[in-house]
């Protein structure tokens, strides 16, 4: 273009200065600005609904999830388990009453009071769980319960406490030795406690690895017990002793046999009121929610039915097969596709999990709390960790940090980062829309041997007193109605997309179109240059005023967008306006911009060409509607 001027005998100054000014109107350089600010402001907002984000990607990155890989304990329930049934070989099933951890309860059978010999046996295996236990808790004398460990360990000190059991006299006089701690791939705990010259050791734990343990017939007859409480939607552990030749941590594990079976522990953890309405949420925005833990299959079964996650025992997979499938890639993709419920998963597991499941083209978004789950969650697209009970190293390895632990922050989540990245196509399609239609401005007034429509001062101050107050107010807008009822977007899915190109072309021709045309016919009609130019310059304002207000949504009409959800545009449209106006009547800046007043009647024929372009994206929004509209 500066060749085609220099040819037509412009001064090279001006070229120079138009062509800067036309590098401004091509680049965008206010769009990082914009960008950042409208993930800042989907990052507030996540605040707001208890989800931090420690990565400012993740913010629209959430909004692009297809699936949701959660844990069930503390996320999907309240994380406050409470032992409800205790079965004793040769007693049968006893009931616990109380509520959460405080240590008040009747122990009652069928009802009724159960028999001495039964209570004794409860309180042998309330002492052994006791002693195998890392936790605190303390009721104040404000009733106030305190307490400091695993939920389990907690629900069994609260237990004992129910069962009459003075743990800290206990703890006293059985003093533990050393004790084997929980880990996952164990799937029991054990402490071995001095009593008088004698180790006892205290173990529970997944009764499929306790009993194995243990001496005595009625072994199966208590897996057969574990199976249908944990069908009941009961954690299951089993609770034995014995006393074993052990005098170190090392040779401990080889000592543990002919242990002597004292029951099984019924815990229930309850779920949390929004979860199933958060899975339903969920389900409607497209994305697939998926229950990994470590709890027996038919325990996650029981809780995913009550949420909505499963329905049958076809959907559950347990950790072992998906260790079996490492090497069968295929396979595993076919088992993890299928699945809902992941059981008895242990943390590398669960890594190959999500692994899988991006293979399978998922956006994976995975929840975890422990030291275990860093390998998960930074391998996750978006890793989220527990605020409240989450671990340092746990959070260090998410994205996102749940700071009420609950699965329905993560929705709210979602629900955010669809907005903030609505809201960054916003800026862009208003950015490089209006500088589209300023190119085509000066392309075709070039091309047809006209003078320049606008000077570069003039350009540069058009940029100022819209994109520059614009683009940020987009970024405020609410979001729209519908929005978790709509597809997740592809995660390759590019911002410049098909139908962002075809906006763009759109509107940004028809603004410079009309520009070029309502300036060739004021030249046409006789009026001089300065004052052509002062009429184009309104008018690309005014356009870029209508833009803004277009770019509010690409499926809506702006008729159906309340003007008061964003108030900011509203007032930044108005401020545009009122500073170009100003700027008229300010001698010395109208003086630099060669602008020069404008009667009324004048500016609302201007305004009357401006609004076309509203006419135009009304007729392209009816004509394509998007496809995932609610």
């Amino acid at each position: 273009l500066g060749a085609i001027q220099l040819m037509r005998g412009f001064d090279l100054v001006q070229v120079f200065f138009v062509a800067v000014a036309l590098a401004v109107a091509a680049i965008p350089e206010g769009m990082p600005v914009a960008i950042t600010v409208a993930l800042a402001i989907g990052t507030g907002r996540m605040a707001r609904r208890n989800v931090i984000v420690r990565a400012l990607p993740a913010v629209e990155g959430l909004g692009a999830c297809t699936m949701v890989a959660s844990d069930k304990t503390g996320t999907l329930t309240v994380n406050q388990l409470t032992a409800r049934r205790l079965w004793l070989p040769s007693r049968g099933m006893l009931e616990v009453g109380g509520e959460g951890y405080r240590p008040v309860g009747e122990i009652t059978r069928d009802g009724a009071a159960p028999g001495a010999d039964a209570l004794r046996a409860a309180a042998e295996l309330g002492r052994s769980g006791a002693l195998c236990n890392e936790a605190s808790l303390n009721v104040g004398g404000d009733g106030d319960v305190r307490h400091f460990g695993d939920t389990v360990d907690v629900a069994f000190l609260a237990l004992a406490g129910k069962l009459g059991i003075d743990t800290a006299a206990v703890a006293e006089r059985f003093p533990e030795a050393f004790a084997i701690p929980y880990e996952p791939h164990r799937r029991f705990a054990a402490s071995f406690n001095r009593d008088g010259a004698d180790i006892v050791a205290h173990l529970k734990g997944a009764a499929e690895t306790v009993l194995p343990m243990c001496s005595g017939a009625g072994r199966q007859a208590a897996l057969g017990e574990a199976e249908r409480m944990a069908a009941d939607g009961y954690r299951v552990l089993a609770v034995a002793r014995g006393r074993v030749d052990a005098k170190s941590p090392e040779d401990a594990a080889g000592a543990l046999h002919d242990l002597e079976f004292l029951g099984l522990v019924g815990l229930i953890d309850p779920l949390r009121p929004e979860a199933a309405d958060a899975v339903k949420s969920c389900r409607e925005a497209g994305v697939g929610v998926i229950m990994v833990t470590g709890d027996h299959p038919s325990t996650a079964l029981a809780i995913a039915r009550e949420l909505g996650i499963a329905e049958d025992s076809g959907q559950v997979v347990t950790g072992a097969r998906i260790q079996e499938l490492g090497d069968d890639p295929a396979g595993l993709a076919e088992v993890v596709t299928q699945a809902r419920v992941f059981a008895r998963v242990e943390p590398i597991q669960k890594l190959l999990l999500v692994q899988t499941l991006q293979r399978t083209g998922h956006f994976v978004a995975v929840t975890g709390d422990g030291v275990n789950d860093a390998p998960a969650l930074g391998a996750a697209n978006i890793g989220v960790s527990m605020g409240k009970d989450g671990t340092d190293v746990a959070r260090g390895a998410s994205d996102l940090i749940l700071t009420d632990d609950n699965f329905a922050s993560i929705v709210a989540g979602i629900e955010e980062g669809r907005i903030a990245y609505d809201n960054v196509r916003k800026v862009i399609y208003l950015l490089v829309t209006t500088g589209v239609g300023e190119l085509v401005l000066f392309v075709l007034a070039i091309a047809f041997g006209l003078p320049l429509p606008i000077f570069a001062v003039q350009l540069l101050w058009l940029n100022l007193v819209t994109n520059g107050i614009q683009d940020v107010a987009l970024a405020f807008e609410k979001g729209e109605p519908g929005i978790l009822r709509r597809r997740p977007r592809p995660p390759a899915q590019p911002l410049f997309d098909r139908r962002m190109v075809e906006q763009v072309m759109l509107m940004g021709c028809w603004m410079g179109a009309a520009a070029f045309a309502t300036f060739w016919y004021l030249l046409e009609s006789g009026m001089p240059e300065d004052e052509a130019r002062n009429l184009v310059l309104l008018l690309m304002v005014l356009f870029e005023n209508v833009q803004a207000l277009n770019a509010r949504s690409e499926r809506r009409s702006v008729f159906r967008m309340p003007f008061a959800a964003n108030p900011f545009l509203i007032l930044a449209v108005v401020a545009a306006q009122a500073t170009h106006i100003g700027a008229i009547y300010m001698p010395g800046l109208a003086g630099i911009l060669d602008l020069k007043p404008i009667g009324f009647m004048t500016w609302v024929a201007v305004a009357v060409i401006a609004l076309t372009l509203l006419g135009v994206a009304e007729i392209y929004k009816t004509l394509r509607p998007v496809a995932d509209d609610a």
